[in-house]
């Protein structure tokens, strides 16, 4: 085992060094639970070295950010007396150190996502560490699922450590549990570095969170020693928060930003200690919850907000939404205040508020764009996300949807395999869209203008913030800046996967950028509305630029990014489209339209999606020509373009209360009626004039065609749908919550002692007993519990508001009515 440096403290996790050597010499799988400031992220690694089963292999250690990448191996390294490239070395998609000696290699968890799927046996590896698996993103969730199903197929010898300072213990042993039910081992390290003590100062709601934590900063340094670390959202507000200190700290006080877009130099400085005789304020994002220690601070001032991704399907958006923090993050975020000597946490918010945070963020796979994971599971020969070792499946809408993007870009084919080109696209190290760019651009002999596109798109504020994509392209390559050589240098090996070759090494300009977007991102292709910087994305979403941006006037545009908005986005990166780019994009459709005077017409529109290019009338149509237009109808609005009424509700809703008891029933939901539109709503178009024109007895009779002939009669048994009274019957609200219930006058029940049921007896229908003026009285499924019962106490209140009506004493024995009594009675 490597030996600790007279000069190193000691730190929590090695007191558990020898369990978890304990437990890996038995197990293949381990989880190591440690919190804040424990040191797993630099000590475990360095103790595995020399373990026996190791065997001279490399330990690939995971970590979700770059920046916590190349700080945790390098000090790792300087542990060691070395330089990053050594023993330890990083590798992140811009930069990477790695030498022939390298035994511990510190990765970003894409970077091991394209390492396994290039080579799933994980050759000359011996051990993966996923450090800060708590954070749960896509790359990891997936890498650890990956690891899994190579370590039963292919490697039985690889070990594997999940490591996290708040983390679902049960859930995760439980996912990584022995073929033979046994969970997996857990080793955890008890306590923190030192003890943080935490206050609470309250924000004003109307108060922006810079200026609040600005004030916090002030605060914390008049009553503080050290350095101060403090937590914003974002960049945007790491700026404004530096104006607003300005000028207004003391002498010997620095500040320093620090997020993943920054160069190395200035990530260094804050990561850094303060000069002697200084100290320094630290505005960080999220980038600092976990894996970093910034050396010096000792104070934490936490503004309780992040920024986090937000897939949109149904317009294909990732959107930043600004969230409450977690507990689990407010906990992370608290400890880097006791790294290195005991520490204070500032938190804005009241103390009450704690508990009304959500325990941890959910889940990346529950909330991102899936295209990435569906094309590395086709890679991977998987389909499908079943038999994976994930803790979530992804959603099944937002998986669909993102094989259907895969579907488009020509990934897969029609039943649903990787095609020739969705190879390609997965071999390069990009997201599905920007690799399809790329490998677009190498195909029209300029694979490198795509490259610097997706470099541009994949690294916020390269190239400036040129709104046209143009100028943000000549803006990078002016900028000689490290980051931006790093980029480059990316961008040229991006060029060189995709099959550039000479043309990979150019700044080619040969393809036109307005194109290229538009392969990538067809839902963002916008065409003007009128007003200058209005328009229409083809995903049918409205957008806007200022309308004294260059942009504002030109016809058509590509769209790369947006920001968000309730009813439109701003364009953020978008380049002028020329129309003819589109032409194997455009759909042809003859649309059925009523005239002003009533005459029904054919027009044939040529869109792409929401936007129409041209239209021209067709005039009168004949039969086989509407039957055609009502069926593109359907097929582009779905059912939402039939007039549903009461009566194919109804039947619907009860043919979805019974398919929920037995088996051999329709799917009568939205997606199983479109699954089956040719057997029941084909046949209706033949006649139909218009889609408003189908009544809904029409619907209903068309669904009933899809019932089976033995079950036509068992559905007025299983459910009826009307329930028979004394007096009559009542309506049965199949679709009511908590199931079938009715709604009904208390004393239309008088004389009913068995509570009614549907189902064949199985579901007791929920009764909601209402007063004389229907106004709720009671909610019951024992009627007869409720005559014995409460009725007493409801009959008193009732007498006095309704005197005029019968209250009988024992109403399972008394008449029923919907009368009054008569005047004197």
């Amino acid at each position: 085992m490597i030996p600790l440096p007279a000069s190193q403290p000691r730190l929590p996790i090695h007191d558990v060094l020898d369990a978890l050597m304990a437990a890996l010499s038995g197990h293949d799988a381990v989880v190591l639970a440690a919190p804040p400031g424990a040191g797993k992220t630099t000590v475990v690694p360095l103790a595995l070295l020399d373990a026996p089963w190791l065997a001279g292999g490399k330990i690939l250690v995971l970590e979700p950010r770059r920046l916590a990448a190349r700080a945790a191996a390098e000090r790792m390294a300087a542990t060691l007396g070395q330089t990053a490239g050594q023993t330890v070395g990083y590798r992140t998609r811009l930069q990477s150190r790695i030498g022939p000696t390298t035994r511990i290699e510190v990765i970003t968890e894409g970077v091991f996502t394209r390492m396994i799927l290039d080579d799933p046996g994980l050759d000359g590896v011996g051990a993966v560490l996923f450090d800060e698996f708590h954070e749960r993103s896509l790359d990891a969730d997936l890498g650890l699922a990956l690891a899994r199903d190579s370590q039963s197929l292919l490697r039985p010898d690889l070990k594997m450590v999940v490591m996290s300072a708040t983390l679902d213990i049960t859930g995760i042993a439980r996912l990584l549990a022995h073929p033979d039910g046994t969970g997996a081992p857990v080793v955890e390290a008890k306590g923190r570095m030192f003890p943080v003590e935490t206050l609470y100062l309250g924000r004003d709601p109307s108060e922006r969170i810079e200026a609040a934590v600005a004030r916090a900063c002030r605060l914390a340094l008049s009553e503080q020693t050290g350095s101060v670390l403090a937590f914003l959202p974002g960049q945007g507000e790491i700026h404004r928060t530096v104006q607003a200190l300005a000028d207004r700290l003391p002498p010997d006080v620095d500040v320093a930003p620090l997020y993943g877009a920054l160069d190395k130099a200035a990530q260094d400085r804050a990561l850094e200690s303060a000069p002697a005789g200084r100290r320094k304020v630290v505005l960080a994002t999220s980038v600092a919850e976990t894996s970093l220690t910034i050396e010096g601070v000792r104070v934490v001032i936490d503004g309780g907000l992040s920024r986090v991704p937000r897939f949109e399907p149904s317009s294909g958006l990732t959107r930043l939404a600004t969230v409450r923090v977690s507990r689990s993050s407010a906990e992370q975020r608290r400890g880097r205040a006791g790294r290195t000597e005991p520490g204070v946490c500032y938190r804005l918010w009241d103390e009450e508020a704690t508990r009304g945070l959500v325990p941890h963020q959910r889940p990346e796979i529950l909330e991102a764009d899936l295209t990435s994971l569906a094309l590395d599971l086709a890679r991977w020969g998987a389909r499908r996300a079943e038999g994976l070792a994930l803790l979530d499946p992804p959603p099944a809408g937002a998986f669909a949807e993102a094989r259907a993007v895969l579907t488009r870009l020509g990934a897969l084919d029609g039943e649903g395999a990787l095609t020739a080109h969705g190879r390609r696209l997965a071999t390069l190290p990009l997201g599905p869209r920007l690799g399809h760019l790329v490998a677009v651009a190498s195909d029209g002999g300029d694979a490198m203008t795509g490259a610097r596109i997706a470099a541009v798109l994949s690294e916020p504020g390269l190239g400036g913030n040129d709104v046209d994509l143009r100028g943000r392209l000549k803006g990078f390559d002016r900028d000689r800046s490290p980051r931006a050589n790093d980029a480059r240098r990316l961008a040229e090996r991006w060029a060189r996967a995709a099959g550039g070759g000479a043309a990979g090494s150019g700044k080619g300009g040969d393809v036109d950028v307005g194109a290229l977007l538009a392969e990538a991102f067809p839902e963002r292709v916008a065409k003007a509305r009128g007003k200058p910087g209005e328009v229409l994305l083809a995903s049918g979403r409205g957008a806007f630029l200022d309308p004294t941006d260059a942009l504002a006037r030109e016809p058509w545009l590509s769209v790369a990014d947006l920001g968000g908005g309730e009813a439109r986005d701003r364009i953020r990166l978008a380049a002028p489209l020329d129309p003819a780019a589109l032409e194997h994009r455009i759909v042809v459709e003859d649309r059925l339209t009523k005239e002003p005077s009533g005459r029904m017409v054919v027009r044939r529109i040529r869109r792409v999606g929401a936007l129409v290019i041209d239209e021209r009338l067709m005039g009168p149509p004949d039969r086989e020509t509407v039957t055609a237009a009502l069926k593109a109808e359907v097929e582009r609005d779905g059912l939402t373009a039939l007039r549903w009424g009461e009566r194919s509700t109804g039947l619907r809703e009860r043919l979805t209360f019974v398919a929920g008891l037995e088996e051999g029933w329709p799917d009568v939901s939205d997606g199983g009626l479109l699954g089956t539109r040719a057997d029941w709503l084909w046949p209706v178009l033949q006649t139909a004039r218009s889609l408003e024109a189908i009544s809904d007895g029409d619907l209903e009779q068309a669904i009933k065609g899809l019932i089976p002939w033995d079950h036509q009669r068992a559905l007025d048994h299983l459910a009826p749908a009307r329930l028979t009274t004394p007096l009559g019957s009542a309506a049965i609200d199949y679709a009511a919550e908590g199931g079938p219930r009715v709604d009904i006058r208390v004393q239309e029940l008088f004389g009913v002692r068995t509570h009614p049921t549907v189902g064949g007896g199985r579901v007791p229908l929920t009764l909601a007993l209402l007063s004389p003026a229907r106004r709720p009285v009671q909610m019951t499924k024992d009627l007869p519990g409720f005559w014995s019962g409460s009725w007493s106490a409801v009959r008193a209140e009732m007498r006095g508001r309704y005197p005029r009506h019968p209250w009988p004493e024992d109403p399972a024995n008394a008449d029923p009515t919907n009368r009054v009594k008569p005047r004197g009675t």
